[in-house]
């Protein structure tokens, strides 16, 4: 699963490392997990940093829900204090029993692995499948 950052740098920087994730999720290389909070932050920074207009923000947002499984996770994490938003990566990858998490967030790599699922950088999830 991808966290809030990877999709927000792959919706608005396209050719860079994040998109190239986001491209292979298109071609279905791997599952993606998602749960409503992560969908809500994305549309947040988007529509509020990056101004997207709510059309072409909607199209995203539905193509993610259509590509990635939407989990709803049922336990509450607080594991990262200084950002509570990364607690609902964590929340979804431990619910949606995710094989591992890409992210591009500091405070979610610094913990490296999460209750044996391993954080990863977008440059070290691509060498990991290949692509």
């Amino acid at each position: 699963m991808c966290d809030t950052n990877v999709y927000v740098s792959a919706f608005t920087f396209p050719r860079g490392v994040p998109w190239q994730v986001w491209r292979h999720a298109l071609h279905r290389w791997y599952q993606l997990l998602v749960s409503p909070a992560i969908v809500r932050e994305v549309a947040g920074v988007l529509r509020e940093d990056f101004h997207w207009e709510e059309r072409r923000l909607r199209r995203r947002l539905k193509l993610l829900v259509r590509l990635g499984e939407i989990v709803t996770p049922q336990t509450t994490l607080h594991v990262i204090t200084n950002d509570p938003d990364d607690n609902r990566i964590l929340e979804c990858a431990v619910e949606g029993q995710a094989h591992l998490i890409v992210s591009g967030d500091r405070d979610l790599r610094r913990l490296k692995v999460y209750q044996g699922i391993p954080i990863v950088t977008p440059t070290d999830f691509l060498r990991t499948i290949g692509g």
